[in-house]
């Protein structure tokens, strides 16, 4: 456990102070939260396996009209600078079906390199920084305020039960659960294999 939590603070590249912080308001929500997220976990309609599977119609037709997007297991593997090729298609249609303006980018590690790459590809997508990691629902929040949509109308597609899935719920929005995050052992195992761990104990507390 010990070494857990020291590749937690390692991994998480906040400081000692507000890792706690946040540990401990997971801790306090993810109890209130519990009948919810199994429901989400069990749920055939608001989870895919990967973010490609994810049906952008079915969406729309559920009143979805702004879609936020987490970066990391979602659209790359863990430290990736772009989306990967299929993931950048998917994207595309997004964009078609949506509008550029009507997506969002909410990472909790919204690097300068990432943006640009937003920046540079996508114009008029929305890149959501300077905003406390998830779960809080700050992130979020900010959207619906940008937006200007009802929160039940904004869906957050993320890979993590306790971060992202989490923080819908705090806010009042919806979600589309990863369910098989994008991963690339063989080039961080140590980094992969720690969110791998994390993502299982997420889905054990949860059922």
């Amino acid at each position: 456990m010990l070494l857990l939590g020291n590749l937690f603070w390692r991994f998480s590249g906040e400081g000692d102070d507000l890792m706690w912080q946040r540990s401990v308001y997971t801790i306090q929500h993810m109890r209130r939260y519990k009948a919810q997220l199994r429901a989400i976990l069990h749920s055939p309609i608001w989870q895919a396996p990967h973010s490609v599977d994810i049906d952008i119609e079915a969406l729309k037709a559920a009143g979805i009209s702004v879609l936020v997007l987490d970066f990391d297991g979602v659209l790359s593997p863990h430290g990736d600078l772009e989306p990967l090729p299929e993931v950048k298609l998917w994207l595309d249609r997004c964009v078609k079906s949506f509008g550029a303006d009507h997506l969002y980018i909410l990472s909790n590690k919204p690097t300068l390199a990432r943006e640009e790459f937003f920046k540079q590809h996508y114009p008029g997508l929305h890149w959501i920084s300077g905003v406390r990691k998830k779960p809080y629902p700050d992130g979020m929040l900010k959207i619906i305020e940008l937006s200007q949509v009802k929160p039940e109308q904004i869906a957050l597609v993320d890979d993590r039960l306790l971060t992202g899935i989490l923080a819908t719920l705090i806010a009042g929005t919806r979600c589309v659960y990863i369910s098989q995050a994008y991963s690339r052992f063989s080039k961080s195992p140590i980094h992969e294999g720690f969110f791998a761990l994390l993502r299982a104990l997420e889905k054990f507390w949860a059922r």
